[in-house]
């Protein structure tokens, strides 16, 4: 009898990272419903910009399984702190907000790549017989 390979532990991360895009490009979206109330009239620049945002966090959700997903998710998370500041201060804030949630994902990263490391995973376990 064969025994099935270990789950990736990393898999369930990436998949977190994931969730984390999609979450964060619909909050980045509805800065578009917010951003006329800022200032007078949006430019389209500010609108394009915004939206172009929410969909490249979109794209980099499924980018994750890739080696360089994570370097794509970090920099557009700058980029939305960025604009943020410069177009609509509650997206910096809000920006700010999500890389809190980064850095604690990155934190959990390492974790679980230590606990690995020292084959201290449930997953590496082996059963009593």
């Amino acid at each position: 009898m064969t025994q099935a390979p270990a789950p990736d532990p990393m898999k369930g991360i990436r998949g977190v990272f994931a969730m984390t895009l999609v979450l964060e490009a619909i909050v980045v979206g509805l800065a578009l419903l917010v951003l006329p109330k800022f200032g007078g009239a949006p430019s389209g620049a500010a609108f394009g910009l915004i939206g172009g945002l929410a969909v490249a966090m979109v794209v980099a959700s499924g980018l994750q399984r890739r080696s360089w997903g994570l370097a794509v998710a970090l920099v557009l998370q700058v980029a939305v702190i960025v604009a943020g500041f410069v177009l609509v201060p509650a997206l910096g804030v809000m920006g700010l907000v999500f890389a809190a949630v980064w850095l604690f994902l990155l934190w959990l990263r390492r974790e679980v790549t230590r606990r690995m490391a020292a084959g201290q995973l449930p997953a590496q376990q082996v059963p009593e017989p």
